[in-house]
């Protein structure tokens, strides 16, 4: 078969999507992008892209149209609920030849992602059912259409269908967290991504371009339902926090609300058809990671076909193979970040005045590494 000839189907038009679209285009591939979500869905708040995002984005050709997009992010502080130093991190020379950290529109990022796919999405076409061969894929969509294909990329988030009906793995598994997302206008100035550590929780707030601020607050609750009103839960929660969290909860006027979930699967392909991002290793956002390992998924996949095109197992079990122990790693540093936000702050708080750096630095270190 020859490899241009390869039919494929990429399931989801979010980040991981498209972005797969995009690095099987730039290796000669012409996939079928389907989306269930009608085209007016905007994504919303905004989002934080690591310097390894940004290494990815590059290998993807997409890292010009990005620069005029947000803002660039130089140092991480990291102060107590009151608003009191514990440490910081020189972001910038964290991720020296690697990538510079932005924060941006989530909106943004996806019409540049848009963009560079270099072909049609269809809209409000969802998988409605598949049936997976050795070689072959045969999918049935929501509109009445049925096509067959040598392979089909799940990359349809932590509530995949592809992963349900390949028989990949069952639901996500919530970890507990609930996560406040909002973007503020006429909040205080402010010029480093700034993170107050609380009991059991967390407010961060950054400079996103065009005097806005991205914030994004979780906390540990597995048991308590979605607050009725989120914004005046925040106000409540983090009234009391110091820095600029008063200035900003004075701004803020909407806040979006999720819980937090891990996909943990034992293979993440079947057959012809594959996993991507958080359809295949969904973790809590605590590093930002989400978007990142997205697009180093699509630059390694898109890699492996090009070298096996004749053998569509064996790439995507060079994928795995590839991708897996860098994602494993995402998630373990994922927990321990998160078991550190945990212990009571009365130890915490001076644990990371005397080591904080050194310790969050770590769970970067394996990524600074080339994919």
């Amino acid at each position: 078969m020859a490899a241009m000839r390869l039919r494929i189907l990429v399931v989801g038009a979010g980040i991981a999507g498209l972005a797969v679209a995009r690095s099987l285009r730039l290796a000669g591939y012409r996939p079928d992008v389907v989306e269930a979500l009608p085209a007016s869905t905007v994504p919303g708040a905004g989002i934080y892209l690591p310097g390894n995002a940004a290494r990815a984005l590059r290998q993807l050709g997409l890292d010009a149209p990005l620069r005029p997009l947000g803002d660039l992010i130089f140092r991480q502080v990291f102060l107590d609920s009151r608003g009191r130093g514990l440490f910081e991190m020189d972001v910038a020379g964290l991720w020296a030849g690697v990538g510079e950290s932005r924060a941006l529109s989530r909106a943004d990022l996806q019409q540049v992602l848009l963009t560079g796919v270099g072909g049609e999405v269809r809209y409000e076409t969802g998988v409605r059912d598949l049936e997976v061969f050795d070689s072959a894929a045969k999918v049935e969509f929501s509109d009445g259409g049925v096509a067959e294909y040598d392979l089909v990329v799940g990359a349809d988030g932590r509530r995949s269908t592809i992963r349900a009906k390949s028989g990949l793995g069952g639901p996500a598994v919530p970890t507990g967290q609930i996560v406040y997302r909002s973007v503020v206008a006429g909040g205080p100035p402010l010029s480093d991504w700034t993170a107050l550590l609380g009991r059991r929780s967390s407010f961060v707030a950054m400079p996103m371009g065009g005097r806005k601020q991205y914030c994004y607050i979780d906390e540990t609750a597995p048991d308590a339902p979605n607050p009725a009103d989120p914004l005046a839960h925040l106000r409540d929660q983090f009234g009391a926090f110091g820095g600029p969290v008063p200035a900003i909860l004075d701004a803020m006027e909407t806040v979006s609300v999720a819980r937090t979930d891990e996909v943990v699967l034992d293979t993440w392909s079947r057959g012809p058809v594959v996993l991507v991002g958080d359809a295949a290793h969904a973790t809590a956002p605590t590093l930002a990671q989400g978007a990142a390992m997205s697009f180093e998924d699509a630059v390694v996949l898109a890699d492996e076909l090009r070298k096996s095109p004749e053998d569509v197992g064996a790439a995507l079990r060079a994928y795995e193979n590839r991708r897996r122990p860098r994602c494993g790693e995402v998630r373990d540093r994922t927990r321990e970040r998160d078991r550190t936000r945990d212990v009571p702050p009365a130890l915490r708080d001076p644990m990371l005045r005397r080591r904080g750096l050194r310790i969050f630095a770590e769970h970067y270190r394996e990524l600074v590494q080339p994919l």
